[in-house]
């Protein structure tokens, strides 16, 4: 049986991102079978731009991040909090991703969205938002969510976060995803 594979974005471009390191600790922590992939070319985005979304200019760095959502069987969403909401980047690589619509690469595909930020509520904002946008693009939004506040100190030297109902709570968001992608791949058969 092949890997379940999810693809990981971070909302964050910054070098030491703690939603990348959250993802990483995602990478850690997934069930036997399911390997993940932080994809790190949002940096490479244009804004969105309806001129050049067409199959004559689309940018290369765009065509990068449509395939691999769509090779993914799942995608791994993890957001700071900039000002309430979601960061530019991440909508912008959503707004691309949403193209074209309806049929595009995240339509029905399982996604799963988490948050770190140094504050104490771990960008629960932006995590709503982020699932907001991805139901109107027309992914399978899970329900969970993993607020991890006090990012700065929420990482062990190993990568795995500290917390242990932190860590248990990622573990069981994995393997609901997970679960979400094998019925789907199921149902496909």
């Amino acid at each position: 049986m092949p890997a379940i594979r999810i693809l990981g974005l971070s909302g964050s471009l910054r070098s030491g991102s703690h939603n990348t390191a959250l993802l990483r600790a995602a990478a850690l922590s997934l069930p036997s079978g399911a390997e993940l992939e932080v994809f790190d070319g949002l940096r490479d985005l244009p804004p969105y731009d309806a001129d050049l979304d067409t199959p004559e200019a689309e940018p290369a760095a765009v065509a990068r991040l449509r395939e691999a959502i769509a090779a993914a069987d799942g995608v791994l969403i993890s957001t700071p909090e900039f000002n309430g909401s979601i960061p530019g980047v991440l909508k912008n690589a959503l707004d691309w991703a949403s193209r074209p619509f309806p049929d595009n690469a995240l339509k029905g595909k399982p996604v799963a969205v988490v948050g770190a930020s140094t504050g104490l509520f771990g960008a629960v904002w932006a995590q709503a938002e982020t699932k907001k946008v991805l139901g109107i693009v027309g992914a399978d939004v899970l329900d969970g969510e993993l607020p991890v506040g006090q990012a700065h100190s929420a990482f062990g030297d190993d990568g795995h976060l500290l917390e242990p109902d932190l860590r248990t709570a990622l573990e069981e968001l994995l393997g609901v995803l997970a679960a979400r992608v094998g019925a789907r791949d199921s149902q496909a058969v």
